[in-house]
Protein backbone atom coordinates (compact mmCIF):
# COMPACT_ATOMS: atom_id res chain seq x y z
CA UNK A 1 0.00 0.00 0.00
CA UNK A 2 2.70 2.30 0.89
CA UNK A 3 4.94 1.67 -2.55
CA UNK A 4 1.59 2.42 -4.57
CA UNK A 5 0.53 5.38 -2.86
CA UNK A 6 4.62 6.46 -3.54
CA UNK A 7 3.80 5.44 -7.33
CA UNK A 8 0.75 7.28 -7.66
CA UNK A 9 1.24 10.60 -5.83
CA UNK A 10 5.00 11.39 -8.18
CA UNK A 11 3.14 10.70 -11.32
CA UNK A 12 0.52 13.00 -9.91
CA UNK A 13 2.70 15.16 -9.33
CA UNK A 14 4.26 15.46 -12.78
CA UNK A 15 1.07 15.48 -14.32
CA UNK A 16 -0.04 18.87 -12.19
CA UNK A 17 3.31 20.77 -12.53
CA UNK A 18 2.18 20.33 -16.26
CA UNK A 19 -1.19 22.25 -15.37
CA UNK A 20 0.59 25.36 -13.37
CA UNK A 21 0.73 27.20 -16.73
CA UNK A 22 -3.51 27.01 -17.54
CA UNK A 23 -4.52 27.04 -13.61
CA UNK A 24 -1.00 28.27 -10.95
CA UNK A 25 -0.16 25.78 -8.24
CA UNK A 26 -3.57 27.53 -6.09
CA UNK A 27 -5.57 26.57 -8.64
CA UNK A 28 -4.38 22.80 -9.51
CA UNK A 29 -4.34 22.43 -5.89
CA UNK A 30 -8.23 23.46 -5.54
CA UNK A 31 -9.18 21.44 -8.48
CA UNK A 32 -7.29 18.31 -7.01
CA UNK A 33 -9.01 18.67 -3.75
CA UNK A 34 -11.93 19.61 -4.99
CA UNK A 35 -12.31 16.88 -6.99
CA UNK A 36 -11.17 13.77 -5.09
CA UNK A 37 -13.26 15.17 -2.06
CA UNK A 38 -16.53 15.16 -4.52
CA UNK A 39 -15.52 11.19 -5.64
CA UNK A 40 -14.60 9.99 -2.62
CA UNK A 41 -17.89 11.89 -0.73
CA UNK A 42 -19.75 10.01 -3.32
CA UNK A 43 -18.48 6.20 -2.50
CA UNK A 44 -17.96 6.17 1.17
CA UNK A 45 -20.60 8.72 2.08
CA UNK A 46 -19.74 9.84 5.30
CA UNK A 47 -22.08 10.21 8.59
CA UNK A 48 -23.39 13.66 9.60
CA UNK A 49 -21.73 13.09 12.77
CA UNK A 50 -18.14 12.24 11.05
CA UNK A 51 -18.15 15.98 9.52
CA UNK A 52 -17.87 17.67 12.64
CA UNK A 53 -14.87 15.00 14.00
CA UNK A 54 -12.08 17.55 15.10
CA UNK A 55 -9.41 14.84 14.07
CA UNK A 56 -10.54 14.74 10.92
CA UNK A 57 -10.94 18.57 10.01
CA UNK A 58 -7.58 19.35 11.54
CA UNK A 59 -6.56 16.79 9.09
CA UNK A 60 -8.40 18.62 6.15
CA UNK A 61 -6.81 21.79 6.90
CA UNK A 62 -3.35 19.97 7.23
CA UNK A 63 -3.62 18.53 3.77
CA UNK A 64 -4.76 21.65 2.58
CA UNK A 65 -1.58 23.34 3.61
CA UNK A 66 0.85 20.61 2.62
CA UNK A 67 -0.19 20.22 -0.68
CA UNK A 68 -0.78 24.30 -1.39
CA UNK A 69 2.60 24.81 0.08
CA UNK A 70 4.27 21.35 -2.02
CA UNK A 71 2.92 22.79 -5.12
CA UNK A 72 4.31 26.33 -4.42
CA UNK A 73 7.94 24.42 -4.27
CA UNK A 74 7.49 22.50 -7.55
CA UNK A 75 6.31 25.52 -9.49
CA UNK A 76 10.02 27.16 -8.15
CA UNK A 77 12.14 24.11 -7.88
CA UNK A 78 12.70 20.79 -10.12
CA UNK A 79 10.47 18.19 -8.74
CA UNK A 80 13.43 15.79 -7.12
CA UNK A 81 14.60 18.54 -5.31
CA UNK A 82 11.07 19.59 -3.97
CA UNK A 83 10.47 15.98 -3.23
CA UNK A 84 13.38 15.88 -1.28
CA UNK A 85 13.77 18.46 1.02
CA UNK A 86 10.09 17.54 1.90
CA UNK A 87 11.08 14.98 3.09
CA UNK A 88 12.49 16.18 6.24
CA UNK A 89 9.01 16.29 7.82
CA UNK A 90 8.69 12.18 7.51
CA UNK A 91 12.02 11.85 8.66
CA UNK A 92 11.55 13.78 11.43
CA UNK A 93 9.07 11.62 12.76
CA UNK A 94 11.15 8.64 11.71
CA UNK A 95 13.71 9.74 14.28
CA UNK A 96 10.80 10.63 16.98
CA UNK A 97 9.47 7.73 16.81
CA UNK A 98 13.03 5.67 17.09
CA UNK A 99 13.76 3.53 19.76
CA UNK A 100 17.22 1.90 18.83
CA UNK A 101 20.66 2.93 17.44
CA UNK A 102 19.75 0.83 14.53
CA UNK A 103 16.82 2.89 13.44
CA UNK A 104 18.92 6.14 13.69
CA UNK A 105 21.63 4.26 11.50
CA UNK A 106 18.83 3.34 9.09
CA UNK A 107 17.75 6.86 9.31
CA UNK A 108 21.23 8.50 8.76
CA UNK A 109 21.03 6.06 5.65
CA UNK A 110 18.30 8.09 4.11
CA UNK A 111 19.68 11.28 5.07
CA UNK A 112 22.63 10.69 3.32
CA UNK A 113 20.97 9.50 -0.18
CA UNK A 114 18.80 13.01 0.36
CA UNK A 115 21.59 14.86 1.13
CA UNK A 116 23.17 13.46 -2.42
CA UNK A 117 20.21 13.96 -4.50
CA UNK A 118 20.15 18.04 -3.22
CA UNK A 119 23.69 18.41 -4.05
CA UNK A 120 23.71 16.49 -7.76
CA UNK A 121 20.88 19.39 -8.44
CA UNK A 122 23.68 21.81 -9.69
CA UNK A 123 22.92 25.32 -9.87
CA UNK A 124 21.76 27.67 -8.29
CA UNK A 125 18.83 26.63 -5.86
CA UNK A 126 15.34 28.86 -5.31
CA UNK A 127 15.20 29.74 -1.91
CA UNK A 128 11.65 30.69 -2.08
CA UNK A 129 10.87 27.20 -3.46
CA UNK A 130 12.84 25.63 -0.63
CA UNK A 131 11.59 27.11 1.77
CA UNK A 132 7.79 25.94 0.62
CA UNK A 133 9.19 22.65 0.25
CA UNK A 134 10.26 22.72 3.98
CA UNK A 135 6.77 24.06 5.15
CA UNK A 136 5.28 21.53 3.57
CA UNK A 137 7.54 19.10 4.94
CA UNK A 138 6.46 20.16 8.58
CA UNK A 139 2.99 19.93 7.16
CA UNK A 140 4.05 15.91 6.02
CA UNK A 141 4.90 14.96 9.20
CA UNK A 142 1.74 16.29 10.92
CA UNK A 143 -0.68 14.14 8.03
CA UNK A 144 1.70 11.40 9.29
CA UNK A 145 0.78 11.61 12.36
CA UNK A 146 -3.05 12.54 12.28
CA UNK A 147 -3.93 9.90 9.60
CA UNK A 148 -3.09 7.18 12.04
CA UNK A 149 -5.00 9.17 14.42
CA UNK A 150 -8.45 9.64 12.02
CA UNK A 151 -7.64 6.20 10.64
CA UNK A 152 -8.26 4.79 14.52
CA UNK A 153 -10.78 7.12 15.28
CA UNK A 154 -13.32 6.84 11.86
CA UNK A 155 -14.29 3.88 9.80
CA UNK A 156 -13.42 3.02 6.30
CA UNK A 157 -12.36 6.03 4.53
CA UNK A 158 -14.49 8.16 6.33
CA UNK A 159 -12.01 10.33 7.52
CA UNK A 160 -10.05 11.10 4.31
CA UNK A 161 -13.80 12.32 3.24
CA UNK A 162 -14.30 14.43 5.65
CA UNK A 163 -10.83 15.76 5.21
CA UNK A 164 -10.89 16.52 1.43
CA UNK A 165 -14.62 18.20 1.80
CA UNK A 166 -12.14 20.75 4.37
CA UNK A 167 -9.19 20.92 2.25
CA UNK A 168 -11.59 22.32 -0.71
CA UNK A 169 -13.45 24.67 1.27
CA UNK A 170 -9.64 25.68 3.12
CA UNK A 171 -8.53 26.91 -0.93
CA UNK A 172 -11.55 27.95 -2.14
CA UNK A 173 -10.57 31.51 -1.86
CA UNK A 174 -7.33 30.81 -4.08
CA UNK A 175 -8.78 28.12 -6.34
CA UNK A 176 -11.44 30.87 -7.22
CA UNK A 177 -8.70 33.32 -7.83
CA UNK A 178 -6.54 31.28 -10.18
CA UNK A 179 -9.12 29.41 -11.71
CA UNK A 180 -11.67 32.81 -12.51
CA UNK A 181 -12.06 33.28 -16.39
CA UNK A 182 -10.05 30.30 -17.11
CA UNK A 183 -11.78 27.43 -16.70
CA UNK A 184 -11.86 24.60 -19.67
CA UNK A 185 -13.03 21.30 -19.79
CA UNK A 186 -9.60 20.20 -20.79
CA UNK A 187 -8.36 21.46 -17.28
CA UNK A 188 -11.11 19.91 -15.43
CA UNK A 189 -10.21 16.40 -16.95
CA UNK A 190 -6.71 17.09 -16.10
CA UNK A 191 -7.59 18.17 -12.40
CA UNK A 192 -10.01 14.97 -12.59
CA UNK A 193 -6.12 12.68 -13.22
CA UNK A 194 -4.31 14.66 -10.87
CA UNK A 195 -7.28 14.30 -7.63
CA UNK A 196 -7.02 10.32 -8.32
CA UNK A 197 -3.24 10.01 -8.47
CA UNK A 198 -2.32 12.50 -6.25
CA UNK A 199 -5.32 12.25 -3.73
CA UNK A 200 -7.50 9.85 -3.71
CA UNK A 201 -5.64 7.21 -4.43
CA UNK A 202 -2.45 7.45 -2.41
CA UNK A 203 -4.25 8.90 0.60
CA UNK A 204 -6.64 5.77 0.79
CA UNK A 205 -3.44 3.26 0.45
CA UNK A 206 -1.83 5.19 3.48
CA UNK A 207 -4.35 5.66 5.31
CA UNK A 208 -5.05 1.63 5.33
CA UNK A 209 -1.07 1.08 6.07
CA UNK A 210 -1.14 2.89 8.96
CA UNK A 211 -3.29 0.89 10.29
CA UNK A 212 -0.74 -2.17 10.20
CA UNK A 213 2.54 -0.01 10.43
CA UNK A 214 4.24 2.21 13.14
CA UNK A 215 4.06 5.66 12.13
CA UNK A 216 8.02 5.22 12.43
CA UNK A 217 8.43 2.57 10.30
CA UNK A 218 5.96 4.59 8.06
CA UNK A 219 7.86 7.59 7.93
CA UNK A 220 10.91 5.69 7.20
CA UNK A 221 9.46 3.41 4.52
CA UNK A 222 8.45 6.89 2.66
CA UNK A 223 12.32 7.74 2.24
CA UNK A 224 11.36 6.12 -1.33
CA UNK A 225 9.54 9.62 -2.06
CA UNK A 226 12.64 11.05 -3.19
CA UNK A 227 13.78 8.52 -5.45
CA UNK A 228 10.28 7.95 -7.03
CA UNK A 229 9.98 11.60 -7.79
CA UNK A 230 13.55 11.92 -9.34
CA UNK A 231 12.01 8.86 -11.97
CA UNK A 232 8.68 10.58 -12.36
CA UNK A 233 10.64 13.71 -13.38
CA UNK A 234 13.26 11.89 -15.96
CA UNK A 235 10.10 9.83 -17.32
CA UNK A 236 6.87 12.39 -17.46
CA UNK A 237 9.14 15.68 -17.04
CA UNK A 238 12.21 14.89 -19.14
CA UNK A 239 14.76 15.93 -15.91
CA UNK A 240 18.08 13.98 -16.54
CA UNK A 241 19.06 11.99 -13.91
CA UNK A 242 23.11 11.89 -13.28
CA UNK A 243 25.00 9.46 -11.46
CA UNK A 244 24.74 10.80 -8.23
CA UNK A 245 21.20 10.66 -8.38
CA UNK A 246 21.47 7.06 -9.09
CA UNK A 247 23.33 6.90 -6.76
CA UNK A 248 21.13 8.11 -3.67
CA UNK A 249 18.61 6.49 -5.45
CA UNK A 250 20.05 3.39 -4.46
CA UNK A 251 21.16 4.46 -0.57
CA UNK A 252 17.22 5.81 0.00
CA UNK A 253 16.05 2.67 -1.44
CA UNK A 254 18.28 0.59 0.90
CA UNK A 255 16.68 2.40 3.96
CA UNK A 256 13.82 1.65 3.03
CA UNK A 257 14.42 -2.05 2.51
CA UNK A 258 15.85 -1.99 5.90
CA UNK A 259 13.40 -0.40 7.89
CA UNK A 260 11.16 -2.81 5.92
CA UNK A 261 13.07 -5.79 7.35
CA UNK A 262 13.15 -4.56 10.81
CA UNK A 263 9.31 -4.20 11.33
CA UNK A 264 7.83 -5.60 14.12
CA UNK A 265 4.61 -7.32 13.40
CA UNK A 266 1.70 -5.40 12.13
CA UNK A 267 -1.29 -3.92 14.46
CA UNK A 268 -4.41 -5.52 13.92
CA UNK A 269 -6.83 -4.28 11.01
CA UNK A 270 -9.42 -1.59 12.37
CA UNK A 271 -12.67 -3.13 12.31
CA UNK A 272 -14.60 -1.35 9.65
Amino acid sequence: MVLGGIVSVQVGSSFAKGLFSQAGPGGVVFLRLVIAALLLAVVVRPAPRHLLDRSAIAFGVCLAAMNWSFYEALDRIPLGVAVTIEFAGPLGVAVAQSRRRADFAVVALAAVGIGLLTRSNGGGLDLVGAGFALLAGGFWAVYILLSARVGARLPGRAGLAVALLVGSLVTLPVGVSSLWGGLSWGLLLGGAGVALLSSAIPYSLEMEALRRLPTGVFGVMMSLEPAMAALAGFVVLGEHLGWRQWVAIGLVVLASVAATVRTVPPAAPHPD
